[in-house]
């Protein structure tokens, strides 16, 4: 996720067009993200403590480049179901709790083995990479944190609490329901690369975007926030 993604922090690579998402479904680090003056809708009912405090990142005075993770340094499992059956994928991502509903996007790795971001602000994307959400193993979903003109569609990832939903609809139907189990903020340096990506037993999800200060000069964020979820 780092260091040309031999480390496990998230690196900056996205191309001049974006120049690349936390636990909804997978993982993947990302450096800073941003949104095109949208506004995200104010947290309603439970007041539940966080599972994990973060500080409102600072915004940058321009738009920042956002860069996910690199890729993972153990297997990423994938279900014999979502390798063999080309079409089954993740289509939205809804968290009612923090007001986000939006499509996903396929997420990929670059030439240097670093998932590359969404290509806009509003929408999430999916390692497609990984496991589809609701198939066994990790699956991962990321996206932009903020841009220079407001936040973006995972602003409010860091407020997600215990036991938050989120709901995953899929192109055979299906919605995968998740519940929220923890919530971490991690520096880019020492991003948990085997706990997002590594093999797990059950049905599970990473949410990831950025967080913590804004490093001027790199001109991205220093943290990553990932929000980890279960079945429900």
């Amino acid at each position: 996720m780092t260091g040309r993604h031999r480390t496990a922090a998230y690196r900056v690579t996205r191309r001049l067009a974006v120049g690349g998402v936390v636990l909804v479904a997978a993982a993947a680090t990302a450096a800073g993200c941003a949104a095109p003056g949208r506004s995200s809708p104010d947290r309603t009912g439970a007041a539940a403590t966080p599972v994990v405090a973060t500080e409102t990142p600072a915004r940058a005075p321009g738009r920042t480049l956002a860069g996910l993770s690199p890729a993972p340094q153990v297997p990423v499992p994938g279900p014999a179901t979502s390798r063999a059956a080309a079409s089954l994928r993740p289509v939205s991502v809804r968290i009612p709790s923090i007001g986000v509903s939006s499509t996903l996007v396929p997420l990929r790795l670059d030439d240097v083995g670093v998932l590359e971001p969404p290509g806009d602000y509003v929408h999430a994307g999916w390692f497609a990479g990984g496991p589809v959400p609701g198939e066994t193993g990790p699956a991962v979903i990321a996206g932009h944190v903020d841009s220079r003109d407001g936040p973006a569609v995972f602003f409010r990832l860091r407020e997600l609490r215990t036991g938050d939903r989120i709901l995953v609809a899929r192109t055979d139907g299906r919605t995968a329901a998740f519940r929220v189990v923890e919530v971490g903020r991690y520096p880019k340096d020492a991003f948990p690369t085997e706990r997002v990506y590594g093999p797990v037993p059950d049905v599970a999800l990473r949410l990831i975007t950025c967080g913590g200060d804004f490093d001027y000069a790199r001109r991205s964020y220093r943290d990553n926030v990932v929000a980890y979820a279960v079945a429900a």
